[in-house]
């Protein structure tokens, strides 16, 4: 994982932009429209210092797919006359229609109005939403702009209306049968890997037309989240997780056990009629004169069969599934059990046993509370400091303008507003409420620190959500782990770094030792690039750009558009990134496969 530092970032607060207040009553109809008409105007007579002029000297335009085939932020007027100038005229925009406008003023001394669009470019059908803020001269400029590649023309989604409306009478299971099997040929894209990224993917190919198989190493689908720690419960609520297609029951649980998710996968993928081989792991792949992949795929019976496909998507988790051990010296002198958290089943199994959780994130807290329950005597080892804030004060603040009970989103649109602003620009806003969660977890932070445990506020203060874009993980969000380690029922050492395993447990560097029966890692994974070298040779995973991290735009590495190695693609991430993005991906191999882009590499895509 590589990123960048976060650059400065100047909101448009109103004291800033010279404006002493903003009627809450402000007609954001009449606003948007007036803006939105002249904006139009000089778009469609690729007038690009006209369309200037209705934005602030720091702008952004943020790009996903519609314009450069890639994922980029502009920032800056000069910067967009740029991007303008090489794309505008080129990309062909018409048929703009503005669908709907609202004021929004998330804090006192922010205000914008907010609209949103629908266009259309040589090749393809777009959405589109802006961001107005007022000026010191009673006008409203352009702050924020986002357009986003929704459709291929000539090619819809087959859901809807597009469905089949044929009637099948006796012989839908001996079809499915052999489209599973690929009776008839090969599929055009093989996924390594059935967990939700996957199989949103999947699901997005199947109704663009495009024949995917995925090929999950485990004997069902969800059985990655099915075998991991029964203590394991999604600390995303409902609201932010749906799948594309099929979003979960109204009586859905807030918070989803790992085993119901499970059960949930497994019937999405059924439901969806989605072409799965479980027990089926890929063991070699290798890349042809046409860039084109020959996999070879071992099945459950022990057969194997080469697929020669033209896309290969892997979709096996930020890391990989390799697990993460710290490199310490003595391990063959400890007497007791190591264990990684990923092959940890319940407390159930350690009772009376004293156990050492190495790691102080989301894993660590989970089963170091399980244990807890069982009267187990559990440890966490804390290397670095922890964010740490409740769900309970936290996910309402961070989440309930766009994905909550009765929000005034739909799940697609709220995905869409939240895209709209710039990664930075969102982090910065992040800041305000990540110290207002603070703040209402005073008690239970202070409870912390007076045990020692180390906590910090994220990236520049900006939460938890811009950890999981620079590292996938290093927080925990409570829910009730942090009161039991206040209480000592969950024990706390962090006061020194670890010298070498003894024959007990572990020796630190202040000469204090541990024992423990077992010692588990809660530390997360690896790399994706040791499966890459495993499966496809050193020689790929020397080509692949590091994944996840931002880049100096705020956008994600290499995730979801090109990797660096032609027709290799990343599907990644948590479960709502998963089921936005999972669309560009799709579209992107639908675009390769009929002609509209040339191919997946960085000369067919815009980077000036």
């Amino acid at each position: 994982m590589t990123t960048v530092d976060s650059p400065t970032v100047a909101l448009p607060t109103l004291d800033r932009l010279g404006v002493t207040s903003v009627p809450t009553d402000v007609d954001a109809q009449k606003v948007a429209s007036l803006w939105f008409d002249s904006l139009v105007k000089y778009l469609e007579a690729n007038d690009i210092d006209g369309v200037l002029s209705l934005f602030s000297q720091d702008a952004y335009w943020r790009d996903m797919l519609a314009f450069t085939w890639a994922f980029r932020t502009f920032h800056g007027t000069s910067k967009i006359r740029k991007f303008l100038q090489d794309k505008l005229a080129a990309s062909k925009p018409s048929a703009f229609k503005l669908t709907g406008a609202k004021f929004e003023s998330p804090y006192p001394d922010l205000a914008w109005v907010l609209g949103q669009f629908t266009f259309e470019t040589e090749t393809g059908i777009g959405s589109g939403i802006f961001r107005l803020v007022p000026t010191s001269d009673g006008k409203w400029t352009g702050f924020t702009f986002y357009t986003n590649l929704e459709e291929l023309k000539g090619f819809p989604e087959q859901i809807g209306a597009n469905r089949s409306y044929l009637p099948n009478h006796g012989k839908w299971k001996a079809q499915r049968e052999r489209e599973k099997e690929f009776a008839d040929g090969d599929p055009t894209v093989l996924i390594v890997g059935g967990g939700q990224s996957g199989l949103d993917v999947a699901a997005r190919l199947k109704f663009l037309g495009v024949s995917a198989l995925v090929v999950e190493k485990n004997e069902r689908i969800g059985d990655q989240w099915r075998n991991r720690y029964q203590a394991l419960c999604l600390h995303d609520p409902v609201w932010y997780d749906h799948l594309p297609y099929l979003p979960f029951p109204a009586s859905w649980p807030v918070y989803t056990p790992a085993q119901k998710l499970a059960g949930w996968l497994e019937y999405y993928a059924e439901a969806l009629e989605l072409n799965v081989w479980t027990s089926s792991t890929v063991t070699k792949g290798t890349q042809d004169a046409n860039k084109e992949w020959d996999v070879t795929v071992q099945r459950a019976d022990g057969s194997t069969r080469v697929l020669h496909v033209r896309h290969l998507v892997f979709a096996i988790g930020l890391g990989g599934n390799n697990p993460s051990f710290p490199d310490i010296p003595g391990k063959e002198e400890y007497q007791g059990q190591i264990l990684h958290s990923i092959y940890h089943n319940t407390a159930k199994d350690h009772l009376g046993k004293k156990v050492f959780i190495v790691g102080a994130a989301t894993s660590a807290h989970d089963i170091a509370s399980d244990y807890a329950e069982h009267d187990v005597d559990v440890t966490i080892y804390q290397r670095d400091s922890t964010y740490i804030m409740t769900t309970k004060e936290g996910m309402p603040r961070v989440l309930s303008h766009l994905w909550w009970e009765n929000s005034p989103w739909t799940t697609d649109v709220a995905d869409r507003v939240d895209a709209s602003m710039p990664t930075f620009v969102t982090e910065e806003i992040s800041k305000r409420s990540t110290a207002a969660i603070a703040e209402a977890d005073k008690e239970l932070l202070e409870g912390l620190h007076k045990i020692g445990f180390r906590t910090h506020l994220g990236p520049n203060g900006s939460g938890f959500l811009a950890m999981a874009r620079r590292r996938g993980g290093g927080y925990y969000l409570d829910v009730g782990a942090s009161k039991m380690l206040i209480d000592g029922k969950i024990k706390l050492k962090n006061d020194s770094v670890i010298k070498r395993y003894t024959k007990t447990g572990f020796e630190f560097e202040d000469g204090s030792t541990v024992d423990a029966d077992v010692i588990m890692f809660a530390t997360g994974f690896s790399s994706p690039m040791i499966t890459v070298a495993k499966l496809l040779g050193e020689d790929i995973a020397a080509r692949v750009q590091p994944a996840w991290g931002v880049d100096g735009e705020g956008e994600m590495n290499t995730a979801w558009r090109d990797t660096g190695v032609d027709n290799f693609w990343f599907m990644m991430g948590n479960l709502m990134w998963c089921r936005f993005h999972s669309k560009h991906l799709a579209l992107q191999i639908k675009a390769i496969e009929e002609g509209i882009i040339p191919g997946s590499g960085r000369e067919h895509r815009y980077y000036a």
